[in-house]
């Protein structure tokens, strides 16, 4: 029990004489002893790399997940250790009711149809993008993560410590200066001996954690790379599905018909880029696509006409139109004036505008 309370004493007179000594740097009145040059750097450093980390970190979850809402339901379940209840992405919810609008619609329809492709590939995107939030959490987030929790608290801690260290050698010298009697100055001597060995130690101490401080650079330009390898494959695949999508739209060209019919009017035309679509259609006969294309021309600068076989269901979207099924063979010719992506086509008594995109000319 009296050494308890002996140690307890000590340990109060330590902390008071470090108090004492901090208030005097701050006042001016005591001396400080300054870190080496190359240490206050290496301090300067690992608190730039742990502001800038957090700032990363921050704006990183933004862009995975941009609802506030939901960031802070997912931190709340990480502190809990409890998983996150499974919910479709907004791509994902897209997709659903484009796909269910375009049941109600029918399937059979060009615009159900397009509908429910259009959702399909919504959900395809969507989950390409799970993935990708999941591999820039596991990859990029954590190792972020880890350092702020781990390695920066360590530094900080050990920091803290050399500021103690620092403190208590500061106030031993001023002890020895203040000392006059030959005992007080040997014991005052003596404290400052084993005070500067502690500051000494705990400086190189603090020292080697923050030049570990380089390899946490290191680590993260490797996260870094990850992060921008998964981000590259998720835009890719998002690419990818989005030409799939628009080849499959490319036999419904129904929606473009109003920018159409307004440029016979003569008003101002939106341009639509079809040849592209148009240019990775199935082509049956086996012909290049420049043959046809070569075959509409010769047919829109004539005054003939010509068969066709007609390559898919289309509905008509006006009067002016006619509607046409797959693998029927109808009559189209040239119409002054007319769009150079149309033509008129003739079934029987029937007549109207179709789409070029088809259609295959016939010998």
């Amino acid at each position: 029990m009296d050494f308890n309370v002996k140690r307890l004493a000590a340990d109060a007179g330590t902390f008071l004489s470090r108090a004492v000594q901090f208030t005097e740097e701050k006042l001016g009145q005591a001396e400080k002893t300054e870190l080496d040059a190359h240490l206050e750097n290496l301090l300067v450093r690992a608190e730039n790399t742990k502001q800038w980390t957090e700032r990363i970190m921050k704006q990183t979850e933004v862009l995975l997940q941009p609802n506030p809402n939901v960031r802070l339901e997912e931190f709340l379940y990480e502190k809990l250790e409890k998983k996150a209840p499974t919910r479709m992405n907004n791509h994902e919810l897209l997709g659903q009711s484009m796909i269910e609008s375009g049941n109600e619609f029918g399937p059979g329809t060009a615009y159900g149809n397009a509908l429910i492709k259009c959702g399909e590939t919504e959900k395809q995107i969507g989950g390409a993008e799970r993935e990708f939030i999941h591999s820039a959490a596991i990859n990029f987030l954590t190792p972020f993560r880890n350092f702020l929790e781990g390695d920066f608290k360590t530094i900080l801690k050990e920091r803290k410590l050399l500021q103690v260290k620092r403190l208590d050698l500061d106030a031993a010298k001023t002890r020895l200066k203040k000392a006059r009697m030959a005992d007080a100055r040997a014991a005052a001597e003596q404290e400052l001996r084993m005070t500067q060995s502690e500051f000494d130690r705990q400086a190189e101490i603090t020292r080697l954690l923050l030049e570990g401080v380089s390899s946490t650079h290191a680590h993260h330009l490797r996260c870094l790379n990850d992060f921008v390898e998964a981000q590259t494959t998720y835009y890719a695949q998002c690419y990818q599905y989005m030409v799939d999508l628009q080849k499959q739209l490319g036999s419904f060209p129904s929606s473009f018909s109003n920018n159409n019919q307004s440029s016979v009017s003569g008003g101002a035309s939106i341009s639509v880029p079809t040849i592209a679509v148009s240019a990775s259609l199935p082509n049956p006969s086996g012909h290049g696509n420049s043959a046809a294309s070569g075959g509409f021309s010769e047919l829109r600068s004539s005054s003939g006409s010509r068969k066709a076989r007609v390559l898919y269901d289309y509905d008509a979207a006006s009067s002016s139109e006619l509607s046409l099924l797959a693998d029927e063979v109808i009559t189209v010719s040239s119409v002054p004036g007319m769009d150079s992506d149309w033509l008129m086509g003739e079934r029987g008594t029937q007549k109207g505008r179709v789409p070029i995109t088809y259609l295959e000319l016939l010998n």
